[in-house]
Formats: structure tokens, sequence, C-alpha cells
């Protein structure tokens, strides 16, 4: 009862989160009932929709294409893993020790992040266009013409070509992170360090590093995140071709219900693909607990 009492006092001051609330609960809350209620039904947004039980999720089991976007999406994770993290994590040590202009450095490495990633991929289009690209002719002035190629016409070089696109946009974000965990860590500890004769690489290795699992951890589980829901630069710079070589899990559900108008079949993908997401994030938290514990 006095629970009751503490809420009924209270009524008023819950005004002012009704509307985040509301907003949770219609963008939020609604769409993801929908999904769940659509998964199994047939239906192409206009006619009746038929119920199909667990029929759309049987064919997303048996789809081809939609495995394929998963082994794309794996690709730019796996590709931004490799490639983000460790270059945010240079790029906040370079700035965090005291770089000259790190103001400077750390607008412009952010900068990208705040662009949409269609500007971000017409820019990058553009510089792997094979006529007038700035990425062939650059190659071109260094006596390299042989490796020009239309890069986002070639198998070869299409998943990759994107990859860079994104991590381009995305590492500011994990550099931004990582250099707030940098300048968390307390002096003392070097400054003990340095006393008890460890060089450069000891300080990084026993102090800098243990320090920055936890935000490891979470930069890694964005970055994961991330790479997997990619669409708006697939989407512009090849709409999943050559063929699917660049199919990613976002873009085929979309392809699925805009383009193919199958709503139910595109909702149990999107379920699927939520629960892949789910348990990436879970394994991840997992493994960089056991990583801080030890």
């Amino acid at each position: 009862m006095e629970g009751l009492r503490a809420v009924w006092r209270n009524r008023y001051n819950y005004l002012f989160v009704l509307p985040a609330v509301l907003l949770f609960a219609v963008f939020t809350v609604y769409p993801i009932i929908k999904t769940l209620q659509l998964s199994v039904y047939r239906w192409d947004g206009v006619s009746r929709p038929v119920y199909a039980g667990f029929a759309n999720f049987a064919q997303v089991w048996q789809d081809a294409a939609w495995w394929q976007s998963l082994v794309n999406g794996g690709y730019f994770t796996l590709f931004a893993i490799v490639g983000m993290v460790p270059l945010a994590l240079v790029l906040a040590l370079a700035v965090g020790a005291r770089l000259p202009a790190a103001g400077f450095f750390r607008a412009v490495f952010y900068f990208p992040v705040m662009m949409s990633q269609v500007v971000v991929g017409f820019i990058w289009k553009w510089i792997y266009d094979p006529y007038s690209g700035i990425l062939n002719a650059f190659l071109s002035w260094l006596g390299l013409a042989p490796l020009a190629r239309a890069w986002l016409s070639d198998p070869h070089t299409a998943l990759p070509a994107v990859s860079v696109a994104s991590i381009w946009q995305g590492f500011g974000s994990a550099f931004i992170l990582l250099l707030a965990g940098l300048q968390g860590i307390p002096r003392e500890l070097y400054e003990a360090a340095e006393v008890d004769g460890a060089d450069g690489w000891k300080r990084f290795r026993f102090v800098t590093m243990p320090l920055l699992v936890p935000v490891l951890a979470i930069v890694t589980v964005l970055t994961v995140l991330g790479a997997m829901q990619l669409l708006g630069i697939v989407m512009v710079m090849t709409n999943g071709g050559p063929g699917l070589r660049t199919e990613v899990p976002a873009l085929r559900i979309y392809k699925e219900a805009i383009q193919f108008y199958r709503l139910g079949y595109a909702s149990a993908e999107a379920l699927v693909f939520a629960l892949i997401l789910m348990i990436l994030s879970f394994a991840q938290l997992w493994l960089s607990r056991r990583l801080e514990g030890e």
C-alpha cells in the first residue's frame, strides 16, 4: 500500500516522462509486436494476410540468398573489427599523448560519423568511379595504371571497397570512445609504472590495456552491431551487386519487403536477424567479462 501511495503522490511527475514513453511505445514496442504478428503470415501489403504458421521461418532456413547476405555481413564485421578498432586505438593513443593540434584531429576524425550513410555512399562511389574517380586517377599518376579497375563492379573488389567506405565513416565513434577511456586512466598509474622501470610497451601492456578492456568491449559490440546492420552505404554504392557479392541482411530484408512485397517473409527474416545480433552481443559481453576478470 505504501508503494501505491508513493506512486499517487508523484503522479504529476510521471507527466514529464509520458511523451518519451509514448514515443518508445509507438516507434519501438508497436513495430516489434507487429513484426512478430506478420512473421507467421503471408502478406503483400495489399491483399488479406494468409496465416502461414512457421513456413516463413522454414523458408528463411532454406534461402541461399539470405545465407549469402549473412556471410557478407560477417565479412563486413570481420573487416571492421580488424581494420577499424586497431586504427581507432592507434589514433586515440596518438591524440591522447598530447599530439599537437589534438583538438583539430578529434574534430576531423569524428566528422564522417556526422554524415549520413547516403552521403558517404555517394562520396565513395565517386572515388571508385572507373572513369572519373580519383582512386584510378591516383593509381595512374603513380604509374600503376594496370591496377585501375571498376572497383564496385568487380566481384573480387566490390566487398572490400564498400568495407573501406564503412570503416571511414564509422571509426570516428570508436576513436572517441577509446580516447575517453584512455583519458579516464589515472596518470599516477603510469608514473608508478615508470618508477618501477617499465618502458613504453610495458606501460601499454600492463596499465593501458587491462584498464581499457571494458571500453574495448563496448567498442567491439557497437562495431559488430553497426557492421551487421549496414544498409545505406551498400544501397547507394552497389545495391547488393554485382550479383549478391555485397548483399547484407538489412538490405535483403528491405528488398523482400519493399521490392518483392513479401512483408511476412521479411518480418521472419528480421526476427531471425535480431536473434543473431542478440546472440553476438551477449557472446561478446560474456567474453569481455572473462577477459576483464583475468
